[in-house]
C-alpha cells in the first residue's frame, strides 16, 4: 500500500508543480503582452529617425584599374550599374497589343496568357478585367459573350 501512496504522492506533487508553472507562463505573457503595447505606444510617440546621408558606394574596378562604366536609360552613362531590363508596358497598353496581335473574339483568359508569355506579366483576373472595361467604356474595345474585339473605326 506504500507503494501506491508514494504514487499518489507523487502525482499530487507534479500537479502542484504543473500549476504553478502554468501561473507563472500566464503571468510572463501578461508582462509581454504590456511590453509589446508600450513599445507600440513609444514607436508612435518618438521622432522620425533622420534619414542616413548617402555614402559613395566603392566602384567596381575592371582589370586595368578603371572603374566600370556601363549604359543607362536615357543615354546616360552610369558607374558601377548593372544595365537594367526594359520594361514592360502598362497593363491597359499591353491588353490592347495582345488583343490586336491575337485577334477577335478572344477571352480574359487567353489575354492573360499572352500577357504571361510575351511580356512576362503575370495579372491578377481582376486587374485585366477593369483594364478590360476601361477600353470599353473608351470605346477601344467591344465585348460579347465574354469575348473581347477591338472596335473597327
Amino acid at each position: 500500500m506504500s507503494t501506491v501512496d508514494d504514487i499518489a504522492a507523487e502525482r499530487q506533487r507534479l500537479a502542484e508543480r504543473l500549476a504553478r508553472v502554468d501561473a507563472e507562463r500566464t503571468r510572463l505573457a501578461d508582462q509581454l503582452a504590456e511590453l509589446d503595447a508600450a513599445e507600440r505606444v513609444l514607436s508612435r510617440l518618438s521622432p522620425a529617425k533622420a534619414k542616413r546621408s548617402r555614402q559613395k558606394r566603392a566602384q567596381p574596378k575592371n582589370a586595368n584599374g578603371s572603374t566600370a562604366a556601363q549604359p543607362r536609360r536615357g543615354g546616360r552613362v552610369a558607374l558601377g550599374r548593372k544595365p537594367t531590363k526594359k520594361a514592360a508596358p502598362a497593363l491597359g497598353e499591353a491588353t490592347l497589343r495582345a488583343i490586336s496581335a491575337i485577334g477577335s473574339e478572344v477571352s480574359a483568359e487567353q489575354v492573360r496568357e499572352y500577357l504571361a508569355k510575351q511580356f512576362g506579366m503575370q495579372v491578377r483576373s481582376n486587374h485585366l478585367g477593369r483594364a478590360l472595361q476601361r477600353h470599353r467604356v473608351g470605346g477601344r474595345l467591344s465585348e460579347s459573350d465574354g469575348r473581347w474585339s477591338m472596335v473597327s473605326v
